[in-house]
């Protein structure tokens, strides 16, 4: 089987790196350092609201309208121009646990 590369990136050889190789590789590489502990720190996270939604593979569009969001609020939480209030954390908690009793829920209010 050749070798699968996509944009010139070697993956089969990725692959088969120990963790080992992998990390001696990233230490070694002078133009992209890992990050040290303090920069994850101060890392900005992906919005867990985002990471919801993408695991539950919905557009913003479908999860705004799946689960009452406002749209632009969702954006905003998702680019990190708001966060979402405690009470709505607690709601989002509950979607990722259990999305489709949720919708379920909502569509029967309507």
């Amino acid at each position: 089987m050749p070798p699968r590369k996509i944009d010139g990136t070697d993956w089969a050889h990725l692959d088969a790196m120990s963790d080992d190789e992998a990390e001696a590789n990233a230490l070694a590489d002078p133009d992209n350092p890992p990050l040290t502990t303090e920069q994850l720190r101060a890392a900005s996270r992906m919005p867990r609201v985002k990471i919801i939604r993408r695991a539950l593979g919905l557009t913003q569009e479908a999860f705004s309208e799946r689960y009452e969001i406002p749209l632009g609020t969702l954006r905003d939480w998702e680019q990190g121009r708001a966060e979402p209030d405690a009470p709505t954390r607690a709601y989002l908690k509950v979607i990722a646990v259990n999305p489709e009793a949720i919708a379920q829920a909502l569509a029967k209010s309507a």
